[in-house]
């Protein structure tokens, strides 16, 4: 019978559970397990138990989680192991039932046969089982929906089993959970029988297996197939629907597809068309290049030819005025002295002279008209042409004794330019003057100079054609430490060679003069470059230089990469605007992308000197993006150059410096917020911190550097913008710097008339986004928070004390849940800023954890608050340990930011002197703080504080009388042990352990063991020794 009940019993509970009776079925389980029927309340406990159902963060919302202890676990680890012996017990003793049971069972079966009117029900002892588990998995709702009234039967038959089995709390709670139907009154249907609910069991028990499978499978094939062809139905229609719009699309498709295709064919023909064009176009611009570069070089020579020949002229004309009087002078003076000698001669002689003088003066005219005239023959081919003098007679009087004729005798002149010029006189010339004579002969030398030039650059040229085919072939063979001596050579046959292929070679050579060159040669490869850049002109240090640069950028040598970097940076200068911030700033950018450490450097140096060079800020997005891919960038000096040069160059070019605060901001926070958390579970404090990664904490660590570094532009753009005219005139001149921020400034500030957008950034945007940054910071992020300290300190430093004290400590002092005045705020502000008020306590915990520390170490301790630094710290260690309700466990984050604090060593001082004050106070919970302090202090501080403040400090509380200041002293005795190595020091601890030892305590022999056993592994062979001996 106990297997009738037990089926019964299931068959409720499943009943109430798919009827969602869920009040009924938690009263049935408790009466089931006080009853001790665990066997029947299994599939309730799974079902309660299900966390799907019943979440246990729902649940655990209601209880307080007790804290577990060494002692209580091993309790409930004897409770189990007993509990578990039990179970094994009573499992024995079920498994004898069972058998007992199923023999049972099978005797039942066998003789209730024939009062079940001969059913043909053949069930074994192997197969009951499991038709008793095919029935049991069968459920009421596979027969189809219940109708009211036999729900009804169900209910009242549930009620009178639960009434007869004694489950009379179940049975009032089924009473009251059934609101919608009558359960006092049974009308007296078919289904109204006595011991209704075991009825209805011996006859399901009665009925065919087969006929019921049948009917359940009929109906449920029945629902299937209808819900089937609704399915199929829809599904047709949908795909009706769906055809004909894809017919739609395939039509348009195949359209825009044959469009496309025809398109694309017209295209390529264009592209190549454009390709031959180009390329001839190419070919037809070198050659025009080469052609020009001859012309244009022809031109100059012709131009300074005409011009030294047309000064010349002038200057001759301007003197053969001068030679015709003297011609004239002479001829008279000629005349009348073969007057006066004619006399004494006779006619032979005076024939001869005549004769001689109508030679002379055809010979002098001649001169004259060829230097009039420039009827000289000049071989401008060969620049050689030759001038031949007459003899020139002058007879004196015997009277004039002071003007003695000079003569020179057969004198040669020469004067060779390039061996192609040579004027000769080969006969005796008589000087007619000697002033004009040397000026003649110079005029002379002078033109046939200029008149040779022609020749000079024709045979420059060729020189400049033998050099270039010489240079690449001499280059290989000359060594590479000597090969920028050849730079020259290189230098002017690039400047003046006319062919651009050969000028492409050369520069091609330059460029590759050296392997790999250090720095010097670098520097001397530049030089020539900007030389080069000087003499040749902007469009061909566009067309030559650049390009060479282009081709390097990919090189496998950082060095040659390098002078790309360095040559973009410095050439930028000689050539159009449009190129500096077109290819040029294109080629930096691909530098920036650069392998090697040195290339970004020198890329991030030279788009500093490129920058200025630009005449609009078209391109300023770009720029930036480089500028903060740079500053992230994993090489501390390419973030050192960038911070030092390219962020002061782009904020002096683009003048958006609050675009650039404004991106900074949100890339600082964003590299936080996208850290995973520390802990899954939600609404706890490890939720909100996160866990960053080496790259994310490099970045972070990099953009609160360069915020540091845009502390004087931010001051000086506020400055610039103040609203107030009446302060601004005065103090703008008298006191600039941080005295411009003085108390009544900020009283005017605080009216809130008018706007000041820079200076409400700080304390609005800035200082509320580095409070967020710190609140997503765990504790062991100390350097992060470290350069935070470095920029409120730099912002206190430029902003003045006044700023510290009425503006930044209030912010803080709002963020950590303490005391404020807002007074020097507008009202605007205000709200803003109580808004970063905490309003949890999570959010407590979190201000005392990641901002405490910031306003000790940032805000208190700038030089100007130490006073206020201690009052602020005896607040925390000292008046709030004295309340009788503090709790101790709330001491760790305090003592966090003490810890801290104490990585100044400035501030040192102020915290151990409050730490003495606790150590020498009278009240127990204040010692044992200042025990756990030192702990925690010491692995920040060196061996000097350690001897003169620590171990004094710990020695007092070693010898309290209380056991548990003299426990906590210690474990931070054992902290000493663990990170300090000095002599005097370990001997000074294994004193104060034999003290401990002697006292023969139990739990200080436990303490001492478990401090010194954690120092064994980092302290000297000496107290290692010591530990050995006393625990052998």
């Amino acid at each position: 019978m106990d297997v009738v009940k037990s089926s019964v019993c299931n068959c409720v509970v499943n009943f109430l559970l798919e009827e969602n009776y869920l009040l009924t079925a938690f009263e049935l389980l408790h009466e089931l397990l006080d009853d001790g029927r665990d066997a029947q309340a299994i599939r309730l406990k799974e079902f309660f138990a299900d966390t799907s159902q019943f979440p246990p963060d729902q649940i655990s919302r209601f209880n307080a989680l007790r804290v577990a202890d060494p002692q209580s676990l091993l309790e409930e680890r004897e409770a189990k192991e007993e509990k578990l012996a039990i179970s094994e017990y009573e499992l024995r003793l079920a498994e004898e039932d069972n058998l007992k049971l199923k023999t049972e069972l099978q005797k039942i079966k066998e003789s209730s046969s024939d009062d079940l009117r001969g059913s043909n029900i053949d069930v074994s002892v192997e197969d009951g089982p499991t038709l008793e588990q095919a029935k049991r998995n069968t459920s009421l709702s596979d027969l189809g929906p219940l109708k009211d009234s036999e729900r009804k039967d169900l209910n009242c038959a549930i009620k009178e089993y639960l009434l007869l089995a004694g489950y009379r709390l179940t049975a009032m709670t089924f009473y009251e959970e059934v609101t919608d139907q009558e359960l006092d009154v049974w009308q007296n249907t078919p289904a109204c029988v006595p011991d209704a609910l075991r009825h209805y069991y011996y006859h399901y028990l009665s009925s065919t297996a087969e006929a019921v499978e049948e009917k359940i499978s009929l109906i449920r094939d029945n629902e299937s197939l209808l819900k089937t062809n609704e399915k199929l139905n829809s599904e047709k229609e949908s795909l009706l629907k769906s055809k004909d719009v894809a017919d739609g699309q395939i039509m348009a498709l195949t359209k825009s597809l044959e469009a496309l295709q025809k398109d694309l064919t017209d295209r390529e023909i264009l592209v190549r068309d454009l390709k031959q064009s180009l390329e001839l176009q190419r070919k037809e611009l070198n050659d025009c290049k080469a052609e020009i570069t001859s012309l244009k070089m022809h031109i100059q020579g012709s131009q300074s030819f005409r011009r030294c020949v047309s000064a010349d002229f002038d200057h001759l004309q301007s003197h053969s005025g001068n030679y015709l009087a003297e011609i004239k002078s002479l001829q008279i003076e000629i005349a009348s002295l073969k007057a006066k000698n004619s006399i004494g001669k006779n006619p032979v002689e005076s024939i001869n002279d005549e004769k001689e003088y109508i030679q002379m003066e055809e010979k002098v005219v001649e001169i004259h008209e060829d230097r009039t005239g420039s009827s000289h023959p000049i071989d401008l081919a060969s620049g050689v042409f030759d001038v031949k003098d007459g003899e020139r007679e002058r007879t004196e009087t015997p009277e004039e004794n002071t003007a003695q004729p000079q003569k020179i005798s057969h004198e040669t002149l020469e004067v060779s330019l390039n061996g192609n010029c040579t004027v000769e006189n080969n006969e005796n010339i008589y000087k007619l003057d000697s002033e004009s004579s040397p000026e003649v002969g110079r005029i002379i030398i002078k033109l046939d100079n200029q008149r040779s030039e022609p020749a000079f650059e024709k045979m420059g040229l060729e020189t400049i054609q033998i050099l270039s085919d010489a240079l690449p072939k001499i280059v290989p063979y000359v060594l590479i430490n000597h090969r920028e001596e050849l730079l020259p050579l290189i230098m002017c046959a690039i400047e003046r060679h006319p062919d651009s292929r050969t000028r492409d070679s050369l520069t091609h050579t330059l460029f590759n003069l050296i392997k790999r060159p250090d720095e010097q040669q670098r520097r001397i490869i530049m030089d020539a470059c900007l030389s080069l850049a000087k003499n040749v002109g902007e469009m061909r240090t566009e067309s030559e230089l650049l390009p060479q640069c282009w081709e390097q950028i990919n090189h496998i040598y950082e060095e040659r990469r390098l002078l790309v970097a360095q040559s973009c940076g410095e050439l930028a200068e000689f050539v159009r605007p449009e190129i500096r911030d077109s290819l040029i700033l294109s080629i930096m950018q691909q530098l920036v992308e650069d392998p090697a450490t040195v290339v970004r450097e020198a890329a991030a140096h030279n788009l500093a000197l490129l920058l200025p060079l630009f005449l609009n800020v078209d391109k300023y997005f770009k720029v930036e993006e480089l500028m903060f891919q740079l500053v992230c960038d994993p090489s501390g000096v390419v973030v050192e150059t960038s911070l030092k040069q390219l962020v002061p160059a782009v904020i002096n070019w683009g003048n958006k410096l609050d675009h650039i605060l404004q991106v900074l901001l949100s890339h600082i926070v964003g590299c936080a917020e996208r850290c995973p958390p520390v802990s899954g579970v939600e609404g706890s404090v490890e939720s909100h911190l996160r866990v960053l990664g080496e790259r994310e904490r490099w970045n972070v660590d990099v953009l609160l550097r360069m915020l540091t570094e845009l502390i004087p532009f931010m001051q000086q753009k506020t400055i610039e913008t103040c609203p107030f005219p009446s302060v601004m005139g005065p103090l703008a001149t008298s006191e600039p710097g941080s005295a411009f921020f003085s108390t009544s400034l900020l009283e005017l500030y605080a009216g809130g008339c008018v706007e000041w957008p820079a200076f409400d950034w700080l304390h609005i945007d800035c200082l509320p986004v580095l409070i967020q940054l710190a609140c997503l910071l765990p504790q062991k992020e100390d350097n992060l928070r470290n350069q935070m300290t470095k920029f409120l300190l730099a912002v206190s430093k430029c902003y003045g004390d006044h700023y510290l004290t009425d503006i930044m400590l209030h912010v803080f002092l709002v963020a950590v849940g303490d005391t404020y005045d807002l007074r020097s705020f507008p009202s605007s502000v205000q709200t803003r800023i109580k808004g970063l008020r905490p309003k949890t306590m999570v959010a407590e915990r979190l201000a005392t954890m990641c901002v405490l520390p910031l306003l000790l170490a940032g805000i208190l301790g700038a030089p100007t608050k130490h006073e206020q630094l201690a009052e602020y710290l005896r607040k925390f260690l000292v008046q709030r340990i004295m309340k009788e309700d503090w709790p101790l466990n709330s001491n760790a984050e305090i003592f966090d930011a003490v810890r801290f604090l104490c990585t100044f060593e400035e501030h040192n001082g102020i915290i151990f002197n409050i730490l003495w004050e606790m150590v020498v106070s009278a009240n127990v919970n204040m010692k044992i703080s200042a025990a756990n302090l030192l702990k925690v202090l010491v692995p920040y501080i060196d061996a000097k504080l350690a001897s003169t403040h620590v171990l004094p400090a710990l020695v007092t509380l070693g010898s309290d009388q209380n056991l548990n200041v003299k426990y906590a002293s210690i474990y931070a005795f054992g902290a000493v042990a663990q990170h300090f190595r000095s002599d005097m020091i370990i001997d000074k601890i294994r004193v104060q352990m034999d003290s401990f030892l002697e006292d023969g305590s139990h739990e200080a022999t436990i303490a001492v063991v478990r401090a010194l056993v954690v120092a064994v592994p980092h302290t000297t062979d000496r107290l290692r020794d010591y530990i050995l001996d006393q625990f052998k």
